[in-house]
Formats: C-alpha cells, sequence, structure tokens
C-alpha cells in the first residue's frame, strides 16, 4: 500500500538525525520487557524480534525477552498482551495477521481496534509471483490468457488461508477476473515445494525463499508485489506496472503496546526499536530475509494499520475466507 512507502521515507529522513539513547526520552525501565509473538519460533515475526531484542535491551537498560505465543491466527498471544498493564513490560511484535485476524475471527473476547497502541511498522518483506520453470507461461500476461483459456482446470497454493501469500493471490485474481483452486499448506516452503514439481500453478513466496531459485532458473518470476521494483530482482516488474495500478500486498512487521500506554512509555520503546533497526547486522539480516527495515512515527503506523484493516477486511470478506 502507499502508505508503506511514505514510512521508508519517514525511516529515511529520521536516520539522519541524531537521537538520544532511548532510556533519557523519559522513561526507564526498571525490569525485564516482555516481547510476546503471537505465532511459533522460527518464522518471520519471531526471527525478527529476536533480532531486535538485543539492540533493545542495550538502548532500554534493561531486559528484553521474546516469548512465543501462537495459535488461533496470533489471537491467543495478542489478548494476552490485550489483557496486560498498560506499563511497557508486555509489547508485541505481529504481523499481517494483526490486521487479517480480527475478519477471520469475529468473536475474540478484545478488540484489535482498540486494544492496542501501534509504536512503529518495523518491516516490510515484498512478495515475488512464482510459476513452474516448464509452465507454458512466463509473463502475468501470459499467465492471465492461458488461465482465462483453461478454466477450473488450475490450482494456485499458498502459506495457509488469510496469510499475506493468500490474500496476494486473491487479490490478484479478482482483479484480473480469475477463478482458480486454492491449495493452502502449512507454511510456504511446502507450498514452494509442490510449485518446483510442477503441480500448482503458482504461488506467492518471499524474496528470501525466492530469489536464488528464480536465478537458477527452477521457477519463472511474473511479478512482484511492491510498488516498486525490488534491488534483489531489478528486472523484474511489479505486479502494479503490468496492467494493476495501485496493486501492493506485502508481509509486513509491526510492534505495539496495550491501549493506555503513556505517551512516554510508547515514546521510549520507539526509540529502542529506531536504535535497533539502524545497527548495521540487524538490516543485514533484515536483508537476508528479503526484509526492508521501516521505523515509521507512532501516528504514521497507525494511519497504516487502519488502512491495511479496511482493505485486508473488506479483501477477507468479498472472498470469502474463513480461518483455518
Amino acid at each position: 500500500m502507499p502508505a508503506s512507502r511514505r514510512d521508508l521515507l519517514a525511516f529515511a529522513l529520521a536516520s539522519l538525525a541524531p537521537t538520544l539513547p532511548a532510556a533519557a526520552q523519559g522513561w526507564r525501565p526498571q525490569r525485564t520487557i516482555r516481547m510476546i509473538v503471537p505465532y511459533a519460533p522460527g518464522g518471520g515475526a519471531d526471527t525478527t524480534a529476536r533480532l531486535l531484542a538485543g539492540p533493545m535491551s542495550v538502548a532500554l537498560g534493561q531486559t528484553v525477552v521474546v516469548e512465543n505465543r501462537g495459535g488461533a491466527g496470533g489471537s491467543i498471544g495478542a489478548g494476552e498482551v490485550a489483557r496486560s498493564a498498560p506499563d511497557g513490560y508486555t509489547v508485541m511484535l505481529d504481523a499481517l495477521g494483526f490486521v487479517a485476524t480480527p475478519s477471520l475471527l469475529p468473536r475474540l473476547p478484545f478488540n484489535y481496534a482498540t486494544a492496542f497502541t501501534p509504536v512503529t511498522q518495523v518491516t516490510v518483506l515484498p512478495q515475488i509471483m512464482l510459476a513452474p520453470r516448464n509452465a507454458p507461461y512466463s509473463t502475468l500476461a501470459e499467465f492471465i490468457d492461458y488461465a482465462k483459456k483453461h478454466p477450473n482446470s488450475l490450482t494456485y497454493g499458498s502459506s495457509g488461508n488469510a496469510t499475506a501469500a493468500h490474500l496476494a493471490s486473491v487479490l490478484l485474481l479478482r482483479r484480473a477476473g480469475l477463478t482458480l483452486e486454492h491449495s493452502p499448506y502449512r507454511g510456504g516452503g511446502p507450498a514452494l515445494q509442490d510449485l518446483l514439481g510442477g503441480s500448482l500453478a503458482f504461488v506467492f513466496g518471499t524474496v528470501s525463499s525466492s530469489t536464488q531459485l528464480v536465478r537458477d532458473g527452477q521457477v519463472k518470476a511474473l511479478g512482484v508485489t511492491t510498488a516498486s521494483r525490488i534491488s534483489a530482482l531489478p528486472d523484474l516488474p511489479t505486479i502494479a506496472e503490468q496492467g494493476f495500478p495501485g496493486y501492493e500486498l506485502n508481509e509486513w512487521n509491526g510492534f505495539y503496546v496495550p491501549a493506555a500506554t503513556p505517551e512516554p512509555i510508547v515514546n521510549s520503546l520507539h526509540a529502542a526499536v529506531i536504535e535497533a533497526l539502524r545497527h548495521e547486522d540487524v538490516r543485514a539480516r533484515l536483508a537476508t530475509m528479503g526484509a526492508e527495515a521501516v521505523g515509521s512515527s507512532p501516528a504514521v503506523f497507525s494511519t497504516f494499520v487502519t488502512q491495511q484493516r479496511d482493505v485486508m477486511g473488506k479483501l477477507i470478506r468479498e472472498a470469502g475466507i474463513k480461518a483455518d
């Protein structure tokens, strides 16, 4: 979405100015801070949280410990944070599920829109549309033409219902006027394996998992989900520039605290995240994941979250997507 690019610009501008240590922003934590990741260990959100935890601990002068609380589309861990005291000692790093889960599980005992204060968007993770190397199409236009000539015969895969990969697929298919069977997998790896085997028409994969496969000719890249081309594959056109203006649907991670957390605490935590994102080793590790550091202000991120919730909610409802 366009706001993500504004976020990147905001971070670039902010990074030019010197900053005080996070503890000098007005809040000094006195004990360990728990960073809840509402997913199982090993995923992108978990890896990002663990990259941030060390530098944030230094900036804040207290240990930041990552705790995984997975289940129910992230709502179990999010619920724990929503019920926590707004004192800065329980925080959360969540992914796109933060804006998708409310539409999939409407009867949750808390409201995602009011239970949290957004602090900053941490990263944006582009996705690449991939096709088998032996597919009879090599461009997005050729795929659409082929799909229209072969109705009810193609299946696409994703890393699961209402994941970024699934929603990116649904958005494209709806805009192209196509209907394909969806095969959800438990993660992007198994879906990619079946694509390599030629049993799927396409999948959306992460930059980290896809780039080398594209360079080696093991898969075909048909487009990227960002508004601008990516440095890893600069010759790969965006989906937007291939006849779908405004198309953009990426995975992303954000940092949150419980609602009613005092502003000095929010500011100190925000400063600590920004300091962490400035570390060269953190940015290098994120780059290996295909992630771009963002570091937006609380106000910009709050607007972005509201926009994303509206867009994802509408897409989920109109497409009739259900929770697994």
